[in-house]
């Protein structure tokens, strides 16, 4: 993948979060359709640029891009990327991940975390009983899903709502949850 008219320190990429993947080509002028992971893809327009990769890849291996134009329709964002020249780059990204290092991202509001922040926490229950670590997040339509794993096969699905969290202490790198370790 050539992206052209950006030089990149990869140094200055510690870590890309994932916003979404390019779905695939979007009329014949080089648009994009990118189906989001993330909340509120509608301001994802708002960034100077977005990084392209594969999954797998290291931060370094991600490059930048200018966005020209994005807009959100039928849940799915349609951009136009200055990598991508016409409707023949746009099949050939097909697949693609986006994403921004997460020092671009915009700052959340107190009760609000991006999942990457989450991803790798330890997770312990009210009577300080560890019941893992964060593996990942599943979005379902009610609510998130904590996937917590404890490096002995034992996976647990915990309802990302406010009854079962109780506290996200990313200084820490914890989370305090109402759940029994025998659930």
């Amino acid at each position: 993948m050539a992206v052209a008219g950006i030089d990149v320190d990869p140094a200055a990429v510690e870590d890309i979060v994932v916003l979404g993947k390019v779905a695939g080509a979007h009329g014949l002028q080089g648009a994009v359709r990118v189906y989001p992971f993330a909340d509120d893809p509608a301001a994802w327009s708002r960034l100077p640029q977005w990084w392209l990769g594969h999954e797998g890849d290291a931060p370094a291996l991600w490059r930048p891009t200018r966005l020209i134009t994005c807009h959100l329709r039928n849940e799915m964002l349609i951009a136009q990327l200055e990598c991508v020249a016409d409707r023949s780059a746009a099949e050939a990204v097909a697949g693609v991940l986006v994403g921004v290092p997460h020092r671009a991202l915009p700052a959340t509001a107190s009760d609000e975390y991006y999942w990457a922040d989450l991803l790798g926490l330890a997770v312990v229950n009210t009577q300080d009983q560890s019941l893992g670590r964060v593996l990942g997040l599943i979005e379902t339509p009610a609510n998130a899903v904590l996937r917590v794993g404890d490096g002995q096969g034992v996976e647990r699905l915990l309802p990302f709502v406010a009854a079962v969290v109780l506290e996200v202490e990313l200084a820490q790198e914890r989370i305090r949850v109402d759940w029994e370790i025998d659930w």
